[in-house]
């Protein structure tokens, strides 16, 4: 496939995603493993169990994505973190396959041209982007004329 084709498909992909923003603020957080495996050993320091959290572990850090809540709960725990915070959560509400080339190269190229910054982050289904929050608004507009919705 060519990349002007890559480039419609993911456009296309695109148009028929509904956008939703998490209502929280969301902090990204790297932890040694060392700390890792002290949060582990207090469980009243994990993320709620209704709360939307991601992990990454690699061999250079550990890595939580965290409601401002939950971040709150632990970060006394965590002295150490590399901390990033003020992030809402963006989710394009479609479900890709892991066939489709090009969606977030799509999506960030539009917020690039007009200087937003962003984290991409893949579930298993579903692309999301961290953006921060004095910029979602500015994010939103770019955004908009390109989704089914913005929610």
């Amino acid at each position: 496939m060519t990349n002007e084709n890559q480039k419609r498909d993911a456009a296309s992909l695109l148009r028929q995603a509904r956008v939703q923003i998490a209502p929280h603020i969301f902090y990204l957080v790297g932890l040694s493993h060392a700390d890792w495996q002290r949060l582990l050993e207090n469980p009243e320091l994990s993320p709620r169990a209704d709360a939307r959290f991601m992990l990454l572990k690699d061999e250079h850090e550990v890595t939580l994505l965290l409601e401002e809540s939950d971040w709150s709960t632990m970060r006394h725990a965590a002295r150490e973190a590399k901390v990033e915070g003020g992030f809402r959560l963006v989710t394009f509400d479609i479900v890709l396959e892991w066939t489709v080339t090009g969606f977030l190269a799509h999506v960030t190229t539009l917020l690039a041209q007009a200087g937003i910054s962003c984290g991409a982050l893949s579930a298993f289904s579903r692309d999301h982007l961290l953006i921060k929050q004095d910029e979602l608004a500015r994010a939103l507009r770019i955004l908009g004329p390109h989704v089914a919705e913005l929610c």
